[in-house]
């Protein structure tokens, strides 16, 4: 049978009487609710159900301008085409005829690709306003006329990638995880839906109301050396025109990957986000396919361009040196104990004296030192008004030793030359966070006895998070997928303990979401040092 034709299903609605006499009347034709209004313009039928929340519209107010209102929230369609004048959902509308004494109705659906194609439209006027509900909604449609909610996932993809001013963001790489928990949903049908949803949505406030800024139209012949250096100078422009030519030439993701991983890692660059970016883009990319390659290879070449890059500022000089001396002396092993008390300058001191050491033995040492900052974080930091702005620090802050430690196993084992680079910066992060620790607390109580079970409930929370910042919720999910990951490769072998222990502790203790006493007190002491 072909689904892409159109095809009618008449049933009887009312008699023509019956319908002078009330005006409106309403029948059922299987599952639908249909009411059927005599208007000045003729007799026109719609759903029943407003498409907001459903309330009747039977119940509804119908002027002379065949203009429907749902009294419950004042909702306003044009019966003539089912047109919501308020930019809403659209309601549905019927065929109606006379046939002799009675009124038939079409009720048969739209062929399965049109109605597709319609909720795909549907849901970018959503999207495009960050309404939670209505997208839901749509991407139910979708699913029902038998598209796939992935399918959304890149067209948000599509209508978001060039409305990033400063490339990409924690939405994109949420997306990659919450995509990867609706691929392993099962039979479940809300999990798949609240997946895509909760993707949908942060991408959908980060371009909220934002213009398009373009990528240029430039291209260059893609080198690699020109390409690293052209992010070096920060040089969006020249980037962006060698990654484009590089596509024009029939080089994909996979090809450009290697440089672009060794551009995240030249600098020590915003909590290690790019590297962890780079590691979603090809996740995303690997999943959805051809159509959003090119949009999210561009947004992450201007997300590293523009990265703040840590290394440069006093606290992280050392780097550059630790960096130098990497691997050049005999091998010896790296004391652990000794690492996590040690603050930036030890810590690579630390590291880049056991650089010969084999890279995952030195990596297992790093990923436990992050997890010991994570389960040691002092929630005063999170909490206090009084302090400067260094120490504004945040469980987000922290969870970093996990999710860029996660990246750097996977570039690192995948590109063994960026080793030195990513187990150096990750000395760099546990060093920094020694400061917001308390080694004092008793810890025993995040204890993980059950791995399998603990991973199983944590996830299965994510689906009912109830966490209104994006960005909080995003964290959970990032931290929480990569601690699995870790966990499941055994990499963070006889500190695995310390890793679930970490991990329980973050997702159970309070997080302040907005500070603003603490705003407040330093912006008054910022202004007052201006003079």
């Amino acid at each position: 049978m072909d689904d892409s034709a159109p095809r009618s299903e008449w049933v009887r609605a009312c008699s023509r009487q019956e319908l002078e006499q009330a005006g409106r009347t309403l029948f059922r034709a299987g599952p639908k609710q249909i009411v059927l209004f005599a208007t000045p313009k003729g007799v026109r039928a719609c759903n029943n159900r407003c498409p907001h929340e459903g309330y009747p519209l039977s119940e509804g107010t119908l002027d002379a301008e065949c203009r429907l209102t749902c009294n419950w929230h004042n909702w306003k369609f044009d019966l003539e085409d089912g047109a919501n004048l308020y930019g809403g959902d659209r309601l549905r509308t019927y065929p109606v005829a006379l046939r002799g004494e009675d009124y038939w109705v079409d009720v048969a659906d739209a062929p399965a690709a049109l109605r597709q194609r319609e909720a795909l439209e549907h849901l970018r006027d959503a999207f495009a306003d960050k309404e939670y509900d209505r997208i839901a909604r749509d991407l139910v449609r979708l699913r029902r006329a038998g598209g796939a909610l992935s399918d959304a996932l890149a067209a948000a993809i599509l209508w978001s990638h060039d409305r990033l001013e400063f490339g990409w963001t924690h939405a994109y790489a949420g997306a990659a995880d919450w995509l990867a928990l609706a691929d392993e949903a099962g039979p479940d049908p809300e999990r798949p839906l609240i997946a895509i949803l909760e993707a949908m949505t942060y991408i959908a406030e980060d371009v909220l109301r934002e213009p398009v800024f373009g990528y240029g139209d430039d291209v260059a012949d893609y080198d690699e050396a020109a390409f690293l250096a052209a992010i070096e100078a920060q040089d969006e422009g020249r980037a962006m025109a060698l990654v484009r030519g590089g596509f024009e030439r029939g080089l994909g993701f996979a090809d450009l990957e290697p440089a672009l991983s060794r551009a995240a890692l030249a600098h020590y660059i915003d909590f290690g986000h790019p590297l962890i970016y780079v590691v979603k883009c090809g996740r995303l990319i690997a999943r959805l396919g051809a159509a959003v390659e090119k949009p999210l290879t561009l947004a992450l070449v201007r997300g590293i361009a523009y990265a703040a890059r840590e290394d440069l500022i006093p606290e992280f000089r050392g780097y550059a040196k630790a960096l130098a001396r990497f691997g050049k002396a005999p091998a010896k092993s790296l004391d652990d104990e000794a690492l996590r008390r040690a603050g930036i300058g030890l810590a690579l001191e630390l590291v880049a004296a056991a650089g010969a050491a084999p890279p995952l033995d030195l990596y297992r040492s790093m990923l436990a030192a992050g997890a010991e900052r994570l389960l040691t974080f002092d929630l005063g930091f999170d909490s206090r008004h009084d302090g400067p702005v260094a120490d504004n620090a945040s469980w987000l802050d922290v969870t970093h030793g996990i999710t860029f430690a996660n990246a750097v196993r996977r570039q690192g084992t995948k590109f063994p030359d960026l080793w030195p680079a990513g187990l150096l910066q990750l000395a760099c992060h546990a060093g920094r966070n020694l400061g917001f620790t308390d080694r004092t607390q008793d810890l025993s109580r995040w204890a993980v006895k059950d791995a399998d079970r603990f991973f199983e409930e944590e996830i299965a929370a994510l689906f009912d998070h109830g966490i209104e910042e994006e960005i909080v919720a995003v964290h959970r999910l990032k931290t929480l997928l990569a601690a699995r990951e870790e966990w499941r490769a055994g990499a963070a072998g006889k500190d695995g303990p310390l890793l679930l222990a970490a991990v329980h502790r973050y997702l159970h203790e309070p997080l302040k979401g907005r500070h603003p006493r603490r705003t407040a007190r330093q912006a008054m002491a910022f202004v007052a040092r201006e003079g």
